[in-house]
């Protein structure tokens, strides 16, 4: 997973190679000064001579006008490499997730989704700057501290490093504890976000209900185990950093007392004493480093982990490698022995299928709850795949076109119309979103039967919506959704069950906008308001059987079968 990581580098190893570069200028400094001190106090001091004390002072502050630059460079360009490396894989999850079925949506919660594509990336710039830098300072750091250390006094150094291994075993104890709490801490922070969508966009529910006492509790439950969890990582965050600090205090007080020692036999000087606390304290600091970075780092791969392992699950519906794209359609819709079912261990809701819609006609759906209405009409866009058979479009193979050319194709307006938390406007152009007009948007909405409506607003089209529509009323609503289906413009349409929804009043205007936008294109209607679908030019009649009849809607009240009998139970 590490190695998979890594890769994201690669489109800004610039920036990367820079940022490097001035962290290993970062560490010469840093171990450039020690040696100086001693020196400086071995050599300099004992001559009397001022200007080599001015000397040193002037070199000094020139280097650390450098030093300056490249702390800047480290702090700046190294954050900007963690922001751009984090903005990738954003996107990247955005758009593979745009890739899934509705299968894969049926079954994932939406606040998880949001978890992972925020909440669990939000550390990555952090690790993506911090991660590789303070590794390579470290290292950098402790070798040459070490090596430096060995050129003043061998046995004192083998002394102090002695409790390097014990600090190994510390750290790596630690930090398994600390990624299993940081996977399980990733995992309950998106539960916690599920429970908060599904109840504020169910406010009005919960409120009519007055159950906002239970969604409380509710809440409270992941709330509690994210604190319980929460508490646990700082317990042991807290054991991990008093720790690493514990050992490296161990380590200047070894070598401060050994220092002093081998000062009193004779076999170093206090020049080399100073310059080997100052390396030592050096030592602490990339220690130091990597206690915070192990924090870090288990926060961030835990958080890198549930991306990779969403970005390494492959969508359901994919275009064939030789897909070609569907265009000039006339909308020849044919099912031949088409069978679905929704998981390989249920019953099937559609099976041996089959079903001949010619251009331009119109076919109405109707039947008992639960036999498959809308599923079939979900099968002609690919929203699933289906088992075993056959569903070709103007006599091409569904499976053998791209996804975008077939989707692009064909219209659907559901009863539960969905709209962007924006303007009316953009809401129209969402079906021509690439290239549109204003004047079309218009044209759109007067076709729709909603031009009137939208000028006696303040706002016109510049008026804002709200939160998936809820400033518009069920008709109003409704036919924004037709006009948004009128600029898309496709050859084949789907209604399922646009108007059960609607009042007698609005029911007639949409009905009024559907007829026209019926005209030319091969149009699917479901409905459980049988008066809704009299005038379709057949009338298919659904059951756990398959299609029992089909007519018109006096042919089928002839046959006196099922289709009357549904009727009938609607006109009571």
């Amino acid at each position: 997973m590490i190695r998979d990581f890594i890769k994201y580098y690669k489109p800004h190893k610039r920036l990367f190679y820079l940022d490097m570069f001035a962290a290993l200028g970062v560490a010469f400094f840093d171990l450039l000064f020690p040696w100086a001190t001693r020196y400086f106090i071995n050599d300099i001091l004992p001559t009397g001579n001022y200007s080599f004390l001015l000397i040193f002072a002037l070199v000094f502050m020139v280097l650390y006008v450098f030093r300056f630059v490249l702390d800047y460079i480290v702090t700046y360009y190294g954050h900007v490499l963690g922001v751009r490396i984090e903005y990738d894989l954003r996107k990247k999850l955005f758009a593979h997730i745009q890739r899934f079925s509705f299968r894969f949506f049926d079954e994932t919660k939406i606040g998880q989704l949001m978890s992972r594509i925020v909440n669990d990336l939000n550390v990555i710039t952090e690790l993506a700057h911090h991660g590789p830098e303070d590794v390579f300072i470290s290292i950098i750091m402790l070798i040459g501290s070490f090596l430096i250390l060995l050129t003043i006094n061998v046995p004192l150094t083998l002394i102090s490093f002695a409790l390097i291994p014990f600090m190994i075993y510390f750290t790596i104890k630690i930090n398994l504890s600390m990624r299993t709490n940081f996977r399980d801490t990733r995992r309950v922070i998106g539960e916690v976000n599920t429970s908060v969508e599904e109840s504020l966009l169910g406010i009005r529910v919960v409120q009519s209900f007055a159950n906002e006492e239970y969604e409380q509790d509710k809440f409270d439950v992941g709330n509690q185990q994210f604190k319980d969890l929460r508490t646990h990582a700082f317990k042991l965050m807290g054991v991990f950093s008093g720790g690493i600090l514990w050992f490296a205090s161990m380590l200047t007080l070894i070598s401060l007392v050994g220092g002093g020692y081998f000062v009193f036999n004779g076999s170093i000087d206090v020049g080399d004493l100073v310059a080997y606390l100052l390396y030592m304290g050096i030592m602490v600091q990339p220690i130091k480093k990597v206690a915070t970075f192990a924090e870090l780092y288990q926060r961030g791969m835990a958080g890198y982990q549930r991306f990779y392992e969403l970005i390494k699950l492959i969508p359901e519906i994919e275009d064939k490698k030789d897909a070609v794209i569907l265009s000039d359609v006339k909308g020849d819709v044919r099912f031949e022995n088409v069978s679905f079912r929704y998981s390989e261990e249920g019953n099937f809701v559609l099976k041996n299928l089959n079903l001949h819609v010619s251009p331009g006609e119109t076919v109405a759906i109707v039947g008992p709850s639960g036999v498959g209405k809308t599923t079939l009409c979900n099968l002609i866009p690919r929203f699933y795949d289906i088992k075993s058979g056959k569903i070709y479009i103007d006599d091409i193979s569904i499976n053998d076109v791209t996804l975008l050319s077939l989707r692009a194709n064909v219209g659907i307006v559901a009863q539960d119309v969905f709209l962007f938390s924006g303007t009316i406007a953009e809401n129209i152009a969402y079906g021509k979103i690439a290239d549109y007009s204003m004047d079309e948007v218009i044209a759109a909405a007067k076709s729709a039967y909603i031009h009137d409506f939208i000028l006696s607003l303040e706002d016109g089209y510049n008026t804002y919506v709200g939160e998936r529509g809820i400033k518009l009323s069920g008709g109003q609503k409704q036919r924004i959704a037709i006009a948004r289906i009128f600029l898309k413009n496709p050859p084949v349409l789907i209604f399922d069950e646009a108007t059960s929804a609607l009042d007698t009043k609005s029911e007639k205007i949409v009905q009024k906008s559907m007829e026209i936008l019926c005209k030319g294109r091969t149009t699917f209607i479901i409905a459980h308001r049988l008066s809704t679908v009299r005038g379709a030019g057949r009338i298919l009649v659904l059951t756990d059987d398959g299609i029992v009849e089909s007519g018109t809607h006096e042919e089928l009240m002839a046959l006196d079968g099922t289709y009357t009998g549904l009727y009938q139970a609607f006109t009571e």
